[in-house]
Formats: C-alpha cells, structure tokens, sequence
C-alpha cells in the first residue's frame, strides 16, 4: 500500500507519505487521521469494527472508544460532505463505521495532476569534454526552474526533486508520473571557446508529443538572454501568451554565478561543506557587488552557521540579517531573497514585517517550494500547528525529493501536533541525519514513554553540538506561543537534554 494512492471525490490519500490532497492542496489531517483513512479506502463499503480501527491508528496500544469517536468526527469535519450530499463515513450503530465513497487506485505511485499546467524541468546535459561544465549546465537547469517558476498559471517542480534523475535512463512518462506533472522540459548544454550552444525541448508526457524545440548558439555572455527567451517560449506554449515576469538581477561576472551555482548545492549538507560555500559565495560578492543572489545564499549560509553547526550567535546574526536586507535591496522582485529575509526577520522577533516579506515572497512566486517549508516552521512556533502543517505538505508537494532540513521541519510540525508515531518515523529517515533533528526525534520518543531510546538519540545528537542548551535554544527560536514553547520544553527535559 506504500506506493498506492486512493482518489475519493475531490480528495487524494498517500498513505505512504502521510498526506491528504484535495484537488491538489493540501488537508491539515493527522497521523491518526491518515491511518483511519487509509483502513477505509482499502475496503470501501465494508463495515469496519471499532476494534479493527482502533488497531489501525493505534497499532499495540489499548486506547479507549471515545479516542476513535473523536477522530471519526474530526475526519468527518475535514472531509465535509459528499457530492451526493451524504457523509462519507457512515456509522453502523454498536458494531462499527463504513466508508460510502467509490474509490479509484492511482496505481505506481502516480499523483494526480494540478488544476493548472504543470511542467518538470530536468537537468540539462553537459555535452562539453570538459566535466567541470557540469556545473555550468545545472546552472542552466537551476535557473530555468526558477524563471518558469516565477510566471503565473503554471505549477512548477522544485530544482532538488528533478535532480534526483540526473543521470539516469527513464522513461519521460514514468518521470512525469513520479512528479506528477503534465509536461516536461529536457536540453542539453555545451559550453567551450567563449560560445555556448544549447539544446531544448518541452515534451508533452501524456501523449508523447513534442510541443516545442530549439537550439540556441550564442556567445557565452547571452546566456541569460537565451534563459529568458527559453522561458518566454515555453509560457507561449502552455499559457498561450507571451507575458513573463520582470527578468532577475543577473550577475555581470560568469564567474561569479559559476561560484553560486557551485555554492548552493553545499550549503546545507554538512558543517565541512558549509565552509567551502561560504567561500565561494565571499568570492562571488567580492567579484559582483550588484549579484543579488549571491548576497541571498551568503545570508542563508551564515544563518545556518549559528542555527544548525554551532557557530556563534554573535556577530552571524546580524551579518546574514544585512545581507539579506541588501539583497531584497538589489532585487525586490525575486522572491528566494523574500523569504530568506523573512526567515531571518522572524528570527530577529520581527514577526510583522517577517509576515509580510513572507506574503510577498509567495505572490511573487507562488512555486517556491522553499518558501512554503520554512514558512511552515515559523507558523509551527507560531502556535498554528495545522496551518503548519499544509505549508509543509504543500512544499513536499511541489519538492517530492526536497533537501534534508524538509524532513526537520515536517518532524517538527508532527511533534507540535502531538503526532509523536509520525514524527519518529519521519525523523529516522535517513534523510535527517545530517540535520540537527535528532533533538525532536527524543522529544519524540520520550513523549512516547520510550526513554531509552530517547536518551540514545539524545547521545548522538550532543556529539555534534556539544553546547546544547534547552534554555539557550528556546531563546533563540522564533517562539510566539507560550504553549507551543512549553510542549517543546518539555519533551527536551524528558529526553534528558541538557538545560
């Protein structure tokens, strides 16, 4: 059942990946929810014994039938009523419930399509001898993600998720339908003696047809201007019109962008990498003064610095706050420097203003799946944990493949909701390990009354910050409810985290 998906009206279970869709946004339902959901949808029309149920949502636990009426009805309030205007989850007095929906398998994983065009850009091809050109060509790729990403109409997949087929030989319907998207965009990239020439086209996935191809050869300093004209080409093409938004601040050193792109595949692997990017883009401002993205990744850089590998607070938050401040500055309309500066906004307490660089960020690219993640965690600490919990799932949505810290966030929010199964399981993902997660994940698991487990991730995780303070760190995250504050708090101590 892992890799199946069940559609019922308007909605979408994975059960697998813990989500409900409905048409295609995402419903703030619990890990108990999803578990009751995914025991009616394998057998609808079925009367299910409350026993049964019960064993489903709390698998090896003797809880009381008042636990499942509760989460029948909040099921019932999430799902609301049926196009026939009858309840989906219909209760067989003394016995049981029965589900009353039909229901469609969405076999192979396959997710159902957005309501708008809907396109995957896959990483472009270094056709140069040189191998080093590969930065280059997924710069290229990188880039056209977040042009198309910026125009309004279509819903685009995240850079990390397409990369995850780099150099591999799949069928373009089979990675269409992993993504679940409509189109896709493939090229290729040579690079040598100063020119440039590449190679593009847009593949319908469904019918196989090609909508669009062309090849561009042109001196290397046009880069940008053949980026622009491709994604004006492709918004053509599933728009039908010609409007893209305003171009971006460009770089007016190619090596300067050669460092970023190089830069911003490091930042957030692991201390060591940390270090090499922070060069890199120290390099990249050095050589361009006006590259705003630059400044963007140099923020996130020093941020991370202090939030995740035990940098000094003193004086990092200050300088990633300046340039992210000096980034907006030099390019208002690029929504990756928007939600950096939020991020850091909040950080600083500044909740107003981090809301509203936050809104600004999702209007001018409603795609950034970047954006919705991190939003998700200030609007956790906020105290509106559910609300938090569908900007996380709407960024998984848009990022299936996303960066480690996705998981952090998500284990974050399902601790916040008391959802502590769920958190254990999405924080011992491999995926986490590199990310100071494991905090949670003993949170989680004394919570859960399993302490010894707790106290051996809380082993591992003070091995790499070996300064750790309960009472440091809830200084020092954007905390605005004092209960959300309190529940973290608390599941530290019975860890046994220091204080």
């Amino acid at each position: 059942m892992q890799d199946t998906r069940f559609a019922f009206g308007p909605f979408v279970l994975d059960p697998g990946a813990g989500t409900l869709l409905r048409n295609d946004d995402p419903v703030a339902v619990g890990y108990r929810g999803v578990k009751l959901l995914a025991a009616f949808v394998e057998r609808p029309g079925e009367i299910l014994a409350k026993t049964e149920l019960m064993d489903a949502a709390w698998p090896g636990t003797a809880v009381e039938e008042g636990n499942l009426t509760v989460q029948i009805a909040q099921l019932r309030k999430l799902l609301g009523r049926a196009a026939d205007g009858g309840e989906w989850i219909s209760t067989v007095p003394r016995i049981g419930y029965r589900f009353m929906g039909s229901i469609e398998r969405l076999a192979g994983g396959r997710k159902p399509l957005p309501g708008r065009p809907s396109i995957a850009v896959l990483p472009f091809v270094n056709l140069s001898n040189d191998p080093d050109q590969d930065s280059f060509a997924d710069g290229l790729t990188e880039d056209l993600i977040t042009d198309l990403s910026r125009s309004g109409g279509l819903f685009v997949i995240a850079r990390n998720s397409t990369f995850a087929y780099k150099g591999r030989a799949m069928d373009v319907r089979a990675i269409a339908e992993d993504l679940g998207v409509r189109y896709l965009l493939e090229g290729s990239a040579r690079r040598a003696s100063g020119r440039v020439r590449i190679n593009a086209q847009l593949v319908d996935a469904l019918s196989g047809e090609h909508l669009w191809a062309e090849r561009f050869d042109r001196n290397l300093e046009d880069i940008f201007a053949v980026q622009d004209e491709v994604t004006a080409k492709i918004v053509q093409a599933l728009l039908g019109r010609l409007r893209t938004p305003p171009s971006r601040n460009r770089p007016r050193s190619l090596e300067a962008y050669d460092l970023c792109v190089r830069a911003r595949k490091l930042i957030d692997d692991s201390p060591q990498t940390a270090r090499e990017a922070h060069l890199m883009l120290t390099r990249a401002v050095s050589l361009d003064p006006d590259y705003a993205e630059a400044y963007r990744w140099l923020a996130m850089n020093h941020w991370m610095g202090w939030v995740h590998w035990g940098a000094p607070i003193e004086p990092t938050r200050g300088i990633a706050l300046e340039l992210a401040r000096k980034a907006v500055a030099i390019d208002p309309s690029d929504a990756g420097c928007r939600w950096v500066l939020a991020n850091l906004l909040a950080y600083e307490r500044n909740f107003a203003e981090a809301d509203a660089e936050f809104a600004r960020a999702i209007e001018l690219d409603p795609n950034e799946a970047d954006t919705w993640a991190t939003l998700s965690d200030i609007t956790v600490l906020a105290g509106r944990v559910e609300e938090g919990m569908e900007h996380i799932r709407k960024a998984f949505r848009l990022n299936p493949y996303p960066a480690s810290w996705y998981y952090l966030t998500l284990g974050q929010a399902q601790y916040a909701a008391g959802d502590y199964e769920a958190a254990v399981e999405t924080l011992r993902k491999d995926e986490t390990y590199r990310t100071s997660s494991r905090r949670f994940l003993a949170a989680s698991l004394a919570q859960l009354g399993r302490f010894d487990e707790a106290r051996a991730e809380v082993d591992l995780f003070l091995v790499a910050n070996p300064h750790f303070t309960t009472g440091f760190w809830a200084t020092t995250e954007p905390f605005r409810d004092a209960a959300t504050l309190a529940h973290f708090v608390d599941g530290f101590h019975k860890a046994g985290l220091p204080d």
